[in-house]
């Protein structure tokens, strides 16, 4: 494995540093860590990106994952030479990521209060498991590969056990996923079963279930491949590598994300650090994270809705009290995160410190919105001839709130990525037999 990339702990007093030939994702201070290259890249790659979209053929190329291999190249391959990637790389016939990119939406935009031209949203639910977990569990299963793991495991909400089982099939690798039971939409569900893992139902919400597949994989060697995996993160930067290729790597105002476990958030910031110290970009866009008001942890700490004071990066030493203790007082309250968008109902998000670190990078925000905002922004995606979840309605909606107060401007260029598709199809249909709601479309007796 290529002595150039290492492991390191994102405590900046800490700063221990691993080997990359096993599983570790935490550091022995409890910090998580990061995947570091020592090399930095030529932006001449830029090119030779362009280049590879005439695939040839080849998938690695066609891969809106690995065309981009030489910036998350943690095997050491050499990335021209086609066997040497089929012989390490993950890949679902270049599948992951190769449709998704930024569309303008003139209906979303106007929703949004946003100019049509400066206003784009990116589907990862074109994956082919259908969410942009897909991204990261190409890179993820490839480290489990090179490791020669013979078992994955994952907590999920339905979006990460789809997209592992699918990986692991392909692999001929056994999967286990770990389920909230009954919280779960039953379209992905289904994905899980169809695609051999073996489910794990569990008594509770989304974090009892990581905490529950964490503690087995402890004990039983199993490789986790949530987003507490820096490996992970690794592939998702992609879907940010993707934003500004079809801006031709000019950022934009503002990129926003729903707000869940935070790998996405996560994994943006630490590509927006990487290219900048690279000297790639020279603007950095503002990050803006947008949770549902029912699993709303990162949006009441980053604003200082709990012990009046913001939870922030605080160069590298946030307050993890204030985390325990806002942790501590959900539980003597008993609230339990609790919304339809069920991709984002968490509570205890696993990536909280690196989503500060990015957020304060990046000048972020975050909002919150409802069940009934969310709903809305799902059916305007939908008007515009995209699919997209619940917890991807997040984006117009959020943006439409930011809008509304002033933080986003008319004709900022922002990219929204719409994390999935549908697969509750209840909530469409619930959607549209209620006339009440802003969009709906009611069917009609004959």
């Amino acid at each position: 494995m290529d002595a150039h990339v290492v492991k390191k702990c994102i405590n900046p007093s800490c700063g221990l540093t691993y080997e990359i030939n096993n599983d570790i994702y935490r550091c022995s201070c409890g910090s998580l860590l990061d995947i570091k290259y020592s090399q930095r890249p030529p932006r001449e790659l830029i090119e030779k990106f362009y280049q590879r979209r005439n695939h040839g053929g080849n998938i690695y190329n066609e891969s809106g994952v690995w065309r981009f291999r030489d910036l998350i190249n943690f095997a050491g391959i050499d990335t021209e030479d086609f066997d040497e990637c089929a012989r390490v790389l993950v890949s679902l016939d270049g599948s992951e990521g190769r449709l998704s990119k930024p569309y303008r939406m003139s209906k979303a935009a106007d929703h949004a209060g946003m100019e049509h031209d400066s206003f784009l949203l990116q589907p990862e639910g074109y994956n082919p498991s259908g969410s942009f977990k897909d991204n990261g569990m190409s890179t993820a299963v490839t480290h489990a590969k090179m490791l020669g793991v013979r078992k994955i495991i994952c907590a999920s909400t339905g979006n990460t056990s789809a997209s592992a089982a699918m990986y692991a099939a392909n692999e001929d690798i056994d999967c286990d996923v770990y389920i909230p039971k009954g919280e779960i939409a039953p379209g992905k569900l289904g994905q899980a079963f169809q695609f051999g893992a073996q489910v794990i139902q569990i008594q509770g919400n989304f974090d009892d279930a990581l905490s529950a597949s964490l503690k087995n994989a402890k004990e039983t060697g199993g490789y986790t491949v949530n987003s507490v995996n820096p490996f992970r993160l690794e592939g998702q930067k992609t879907i940010v590598y993707r934003v500004l290729e079809h801006l031709n790597w000019n950022p934009p105002d503002w990129i926003v994300y729903p707000g869940g476990a935070l790998g996405n958030t996560s994994s943006c910031g630490k590509c927006l650090i990487e290219l900048y110290e690279w000297g790639w970009i020279k603007k950095i866009p503002r990050m803006a994270i947008v949770n549902a008001e029912g699993a709303n942890t990162f949006y009441e700490l980053y604003n200082g809705l709990f012990e009046n004071k913001k939870l922030t990066w605080n160069d590298g030493r946030p307050d993890l009290g204030m985390i325990e203790r806002y942790y501590a007082h959900l539980d003597e309250k008993g609230i339990r995160p609790k919304t339809h968008a069920t991709a984002i109902q968490i509570g205890r998000p696993a990536n909280i410190v690196k989503a500060l670190r990015a957020l304060n990078f990046t000048n972020g925000v975050v909002v919150q919105v409802s069940d009934k905002e969310m709903a809305d922004g799902m059916s305007i995606v939908g008007l515009n001839g995209f699919d997209c979840e619940m917890a991807s309605g997040a984006v117009p909606a959020g943006v439409k709130k930011l809008r509304s107060d002033g933080i986003i401007k008319r004709d900022d260029v922002v990219v929204g990525i719409l994390t999935g598709r549908q697969k509750d199809a209840g909530l469409a249909v619930e959607y549209h037999t209620n006339e009440s709601n802003l969009y709906a479309k009611p069917p009609t007796n004959r």
